[in-house]
C-alpha cells in the first residue's frame, strides 16, 4: 500500500475533514442542489445524535454530496481508491471526509479507518453494494456493512436516494429531481471479530430497509414475482427458468381443468414431457392471477391469440411491472409486431421481446443463447440478471423490430424449406428459405431493424435451431402443406399453433405495402391460403428471371 494511500487514511482517522473547505464546500452545494435539483429530503428526524453509519444505494459521483445535506456535521465516506490517483483531487476528496478503499480485497484499512472515526463520534457513509449500480433497481449488497455495524455496535440508518442515476453526461450537470429518504435506525450487539456468516446475515437484514427507503420513493422494484399467462410449451418453460432465476412464479393455463391437472401432477406432459415444475411455481387459471401483485408478467401465447390474452388480462397488468412478450409471428388483423401491440394496450413501465435460439425443451436441458429485445435497459438488465441466473446466455439489444421480424423470418424460412423439400428437393428448398430470409429482412430494415440482428442469434442462429430440432412445429407445418393439408387444420393435427401459418400472409402484405420485391414470400403466402397448389410454387422459386439478379445475403 502507498505512502499516500496511508496518508489519506491517517488524515480521516486522526485529522478529519479541512474546515474551511468543507463548509465552503457545503455552503455552495447545499443551496445549489435545491434549487439546480429541486432537493427533497425526508427522514432527517431519524437521524440519531452520536456516531451513526448510513447505509445507502449507489447511483452517481454526487450521491455523497447529497447525503452530506441530511446532516449538519461532516460525512466521512469511502471512495474508490482510483479517483486518488492525481494528488489534487485525493486531497480534495479528502479533505472533504473521502478516504479510499480497495474494492473486492478486504480492506481492512478501510475498516480501521471507519472504526476510528466513529469512536470519535462522526458519522460514516457506506454504499454496500460496492459500486454504482445503474441503471434498474439497487444491486445485492455486500457484507462489509455488516462487520462494521456488528464490530463498531453503531446504529445504522438505512437510506435511498433517487434522481442521481443520469446527472451527468460527460462534463454537463443537468438538472434532475433528486428526492432522498433515511429510515428509522437500526441497532445490533456489538461483537468483536465478526464471522464472515453473521456479517452476511447482519447486511441482510439492513439492506431490505434500504430497499423499503428506494420503494416509497417510487424507485423501480426488483423482479421478484412473476406471472406467465399461458401454460403452452414455451409458456411452461419459462415459469421453470424464471423460478430457477429466484423468482416466485404464478403460470396461469387456459382452463381451469388443465391448471388442476398440473397442480397435480407437476408436470406438463402435454408441452413439455418429463420437466417437473419447481416448487417455487404455482399454478391457476389465468383468470384467477392476482396480476397487480406481480413484477413481471410475461404472455406466451400465439401472437394470433394476444388479443384475446390482452383484453382479458391487460387492464390489470400493474404500471410498475414488466412485460415480456414470447410470443413469435405476427398479430392479426393489422400485421403488428407482437411487443408494439402489448404496448400500446398496458400501462406496464416497459415491454421487452424474446428471441434467438431456444427451442423450448432444449433450452431446460442443454441451455441456450437467448436475445433479449427492449428500449429500456433498466429493464433489460434485470431480466438479463434473472435469466443469467437461471443459466441463460443471454444478449441484450435495443433492436425490438429486428428480433421479432427476424423471428418471423426464421419461421417463414422453416416452413418454405420443408414445403419445397417434400415437393421438388433440397436446391429448392435451400432457394425458398433463403430467399423468404431476405425478403423479410428487407422489411425489417424499413422498420429500422439492424442486419446484424438477422446475421446473429435472432435470426440466423434461430433458424438453424429451428430446422434441426426434432419438434419443429413450422417445419412439420410445412410438410404437411406439401401434402396438401389446409392450413386451418395444420393446427389441429399439430395439436399446438405453427406460427409461420398465421404469419405469413400477413408478412406477404407487409412487404406489399412496403413496395418490396418479394415473389418467394407473395407465392408461400398463395401456398399457405390454398390459392395455387405445392408444385405450382416451387417451380416459381428457381424459375429463371430475363436477367440474372444480385445474390441477397441470408
Amino acid at each position: 500500500m502507498s505512502q499516500s494511500h496511508d496518508a489519506l487514511h491517517r488524515r480521516a482517522r486522526e485529522r478529519g475533514v479541512n474546515p474551511v473547505v468543507y463548509w465552503i464546500v457545503r455552503a455552495v452545494f447545499q443551496p445549489f442542489f435545491h434549487l439546480y435539483f429541486r432537493l427533497s429530503r425526508v427522514g432527517r428526524e431519524h437521524i440519531p445524535d452520536g456516531p451513526v453509519i448510513f447505509a445507502a444505494n449507489h447511483r452517481s459521483f454526487l450521491d455523497p454530496f447529497i447525503i452530506g445535506t441530511m446532516s449538519r456535521r461532516p460525512l466521512y465516506y469511502v471512495a474508490k481508491e482510483e479517483l486518488f490517483k492525481k494528488p489534487l483531487q485525493a486531497w480534495f476528496l479528502n479533505s472533504l471526509g473521502a478516504f479510499p478503499v480497495s474494492r473486492g480485497n478486504g480492506d481492512t484499512e478501510t475498516i480501521d479507518t471507519a472504526k476510528a472515526i466513529l469512536a470519535r463520534g462522526d458519522s460514516v457513509l457506506i454504499f454496500p453494494e460496492g459500486t454504482r449500480v445503474r441503471p434498474g433497481p439497487p444491486g445485492r449488497a455486500k457484507r462489509g456493512v455488516g462487520r462494521l455495524v456488528l464490530e463498531t455496535g453503531v446504529p445504522v440508518v438505512p437510506l435511498a436516494l433517487i434522481g442521481t442515476t443520469d446527472v451527468r453526461r460527460g462534463w454537463r450537470i443537468r438538472p434532475r429531481k433528486i428526492r432522498i429518504r433515511a429510515g428509522q435506525p437500526l441497532t445490533f450487539p456489538k461483537v468483536e471479530n465478526a464471522s464472515r456468516e453473521l456479517a452476511a446475515a447482519v447486511t441482510d437484514r439492513i439492506w431490505p430497509n434500504v430497499m423499503l427507503q428506494w420503494e416509497w420513493l417510487g424507485g423501480i422494484t426488483p423482479l421478484r414475482r412473476a406471472a406467465v399467462v399461458g401454460a403452452g410449451s414455451w409458456g411452461t418453460t419459462l415459469a421453470v427458468m424464471l423460478a430457477r432465476g429466484g423468482l416466485e412464479v404464478d403460470l396461469g393455463t387456459r382452463t381451469r381443468e388443465q391448471a388442476e391437472l398440473l397442480r397435480r401432477e407437476r408436470v406438463n406432459e402435454r408441452y413439455l414431457p418429463g420437466v417437473e415444475l419447481p416448487e417455487a411455481v404455482r399454478v391457476a387459471p389465468a383468470g384467477e392471477l392476482e396480476l397487480g401483485a406481480h413484477d413481471l408478467v410475461c404472455l406466451a401465447v400465439p401472437a394470433r391469440a394476444l388479443p384475446a390474452a390482452l383484453a382479458a388480462h391487460g387492464a390489470r397488468i400493474p404500471a410498475r411491472a414488466g412485460v415480456l412478450v414470447v410470443s413469435k409471428g405476427l398479430v392479426p388483423p393489422l400485421a403488428s409486431l407482437p411487443s408494439a401491440y402489448a404496448a400500446e394496450r398496458v400501462q406496464a413501465r416497459s415491454v421487452a421481446a424474446l428471441g434467438g435460439p431456444s427451442h423450448a425443451a432444449d433450452a431446460l436441458v442443454n441451455g441456450a443463447s437467448i436475445v433479449l429485445a427492449t428500449a429500456d435497459d433498466a429493464f433489460a438488465h434485470e431480466l438479463a440478471t434473472v435469466l443469467g441466473a437461471a443459466g441463460f446466455d443471454v444478449h441484450t439489444t435495443r433492436d425490438v423490430a429486428g428480433v421479432e421480424l427476424a423471428g418471423c423470418a426464421k419461421n417463414a424460412a422453416v416452413l418454405a424449406a420443408s414445403a419445397a423439400a417434400a415437393t421438388a428437393g433440397p436446391n429448392v428448398a435451400g432457394a425458398a428459405a433463403g430467399k423468404v430470409f431476405a425478403e423479410i429482412a428487407q422489411l425489417a430494415r424499413r422498420h429500422g431493424g439492424a442486419p446484424e440482428t438477422f446475421a446473429g442469434l435472432a435470426g440466423t442462429g434461430d433458424l438453424v435451431a429451428t430446422v434441426v430440432a426434432d419438434g419443429s412445429r413450422n417445419r412439420r407445418a410445412g410438410e404437411l402443406l406439401a401434402q396438401g393439408v389446409p392450413a386451418e387444420e395444420i393446427a389441429r393435427s399439430l395439436g399446438q399453433a405453427a406460427e409461420a401459418v398465421d404469419s405469413v400472409p400477413l408478412l406477404a402484405t407487409l412487404l406489399e405495402q412496403a413496395r418490396l420485391q418479394a415473389p418467394a414470400t407473395t407465392g408461400l403466402a398463395a401456398l399457405v391460403e390454398g390459392r395455387i397448389a405445392p408444385e405450382q410454387w416451387t417451380a416459381t422459386v428457381t424459375k429463371p428471371t430475363v436477367r440474372p439478379r444480385k445474390a441477397k445475403a441470408a
